[in-house]
């Protein structure tokens, strides 16, 4: 006769495995399984119940492919900051150079949106390979300071080199099209980065799980250990910074599809500290604690903003001029809450949780 606890530990939370091919699920327990298949499930709804004019609205989905983009950009950071430990602060450099590369192919060249996004990912790329060269030499505060040096020549560049990127006024953008498909629509270009972005954090995932991932790790950890066992570090380091641009690249040309524009103001260097907060508050070095601070860091200035609309409906107009400072003090406030007394993230709360339901209703034995 089973008992309750090798019942439950069987059907939901088992990490027991029995061959190779088991041993690389991304998903190994039947929980996680489920779950993946009712948050699959709620997207098809969502998508469905407002093609039939039931559910979110074009704002909405506005939203969501923000999440969505910045979820790919920040996947990215975590790879070099979270999983090779190096510290960068132009990350949004690299979302600009995308944006204003697929800008350029399509209105320039005319080449079709399909092909200008991964184009904009390796350009991005190429470059963040140049940027990552001195980490061979400088890591930590000095090579963080390095690429900030990036971001601000990247926001020079695009200001002023007004012949190629029209300065100030940006590049005005047609509609994208993916396939023969239209993307005008929120929706249509919510399933587009919905699909993209569920490959692009696969690959990284699969990524982290490779050789490849385990030498981030282990340069992370300790990097002349990790020289003496064999591993280049080098090589490593400017892979993680190459991978880490392409996601920027690509994340900056989908958010310049999006809004039907590049311009200079969306990759500046605060860009570049909410992106980095992105990662912090959901936990370094954890693909799933990303996609915790994405929506977290992103949905707050939200909510935030419409509380305050609602007040100034509700009570007095001027109130807006009054809490406007402090939005950005709560905003803040909270990421300094995360860092001081939650080091590892929402992540760290989930795997609270989780650790604690694996083993419910039954009490922990040490």
């Amino acid at each position: 006769m089973r008992s309750v606890s090798e019942f439950y530990n069987d059907l939901f939370s088992s990490t027991a495995v029995f061959s190779y091919r088991q041993d690389e699920r991304i998903f190994r327990t039947r929980f996680k399984r489920i779950w993946f298949a009712v948050f699959l499930t709620l997207v098809c709804l969502t998508v469905l119940g407002s093609g039939a004019g039931v559910g979110a609205n074009e704002y909405h989905y506005f939203i969501m492919n923000l999440i969505l983009i910045n979820l790919i950009s920040a996947t990215g950071l975590n790879l070099l900051v979270g999983f090779t430990g190096l510290l960068s602060l132009g990350h949004a450099a690299f979302m600009g150079v995308g944006a204003y590369t697929s800008a350029l192919l399509i209105t320039g060249f005319g080449v079709p949106f399909a092909f200008s996004v991964p184009a904009a990912g390796l350009l991005a790329a190429l470059l963040g390979i140049i940027v990552g060269t001195p980490s061979l030499r400088i890591k930590g505060f000095y090579l963080m300071v390095a690429t900030l040096a990036f971001q601000f020549v990247i926001d020079y560049v695009i200001i002023h080199w007004e012949g190629v990127t029209r300065g100030i006024r940006g590049i005005e953008l047609p509609t994208p099209v993916f396939l023969g498909i239209s993307l005008e629509k929120n929706r249509a270009y919510f399933i587009f980065l919905f699909l993209l972005a569920l490959f692009l954090v696969w690959g990284a995932k699969n990524i982290t799980r490779s050789k490849t991932g385990r030498a981030f790790v282990a340069i992370r950890d300790n990097d002349v250990s990790a020289e003496i066992i064999g591993i280049s570090i080098f090589r490593y380091k400017l892979l993680s910074f190459g991978l880490a641009s392409f996601y920027a690249g690509v994340a900056g040309a989908l958010f310049a599809g999006l809004l039907r524009t590049a311009i200079p103001g969306d990759y500046t260097f605060l860009h570049s500290i909410i992106i980095l907060a992105m990662v912090l508050v959901g936990g370094m070095g954890r693909l799933v604690g990303t996609v915790f601070g994405v929506i977290f860091i992103t949905l707050v200035p939200v909510l935030l903003d419409q509380a305050v609309s609602h007040l100034a409906q509700v009570y007095d107009p001027n109130i807006t001029i009054i809490l406007g400072p402090v939005k950005e003090l709560v905003f803040g406030g909270l990421i300094i809450v995360f860092i001081i007394f939650e080091p590892e993230g929402l992540v760290g709360i989930w795997i609270k949780i989780r650790d604690y339901f694996r083993i419910w209703p039954l009490p922990y034995i040490s």
